[in-house]
């Protein structure tokens, strides 16, 4: 692993990268700390601001190319961003239940489903992690459908261990202990 490749980078993408990575381990925080307390609003908050920096920065970043100068990732930040307004307008309106939802949409699929395409071979995080592509000329050594089927995994997983966990977390709550 080396920061080398982030770091040549432009600026736009160092920001974009920094701010997803951080909006990544906050939202692991956010989603496993207790709801509704001054740290998680704050901490919420914070996750908010980082995901629009990352999101926002995304629209300066035209290295993929399949529209002119859009991607299928730019789908990926209208979404997000869309998923952000509308929970936050959910949280002023206090509609909890249609928050945390829209919340955990973003997370799942913005964050997650997005780090998936970001280590595809030719990406910068791809080289980050785990080293140039080799030069081969056939293409990347990953399939792309192992990407894709990757990514849906990793957000139909999460999201299943999630609730897993949270019903886990209510019934260890609920159940009396016996002296």
């Amino acid at each position: 692993m080396s920061l080398a490749p982030l770091a040549s980078a432009s600026a736009v993408i160092q920001v974009h990268a920094w701010a997803a990575m951080f909006a990544l381990a906050l939202g692991v925080v956010v989603l496993a700390r207790r709801k509704g307390t001054r740290g998680h609003r704050w901490s919420g908050r914070i996750w908010v601001a980082a995901m629009l920096i990352a999101v926002l920065s995304s629209f300066a970043i035209h290295e993929s190319r399949t529209w002119g100068s859009w991607s299928p990732i730019h789908i990926l930040s209208v979404t997000t961003l869309v998923l952000l307004i509308l929970a936050c307008v959910a949280i002023r309106q206090r509609k909890v239940q249609r928050h945390a939802e829209l919340m955990k949409a973003a997370f799942y699929n913005a964050l997650l489903l997005a780090a998936v395409f970001t280590f595809l071979p030719g990406r910068i995080m791809h080289d980050v992690v785990f080293g140039p592509a080799p030069e081969t000329g056939t293409g990347s050594t990953v399939p792309i459908w192992v990407w894709v089927v990757s990514g849906v995994l990793v957000v139909v997983g999460g999201r299943h261990l999630a609730a897993r966990w949270r019903r886990k977390a209510r019934t260890d709550v609920a159940a009396p202990t016996r002296p």
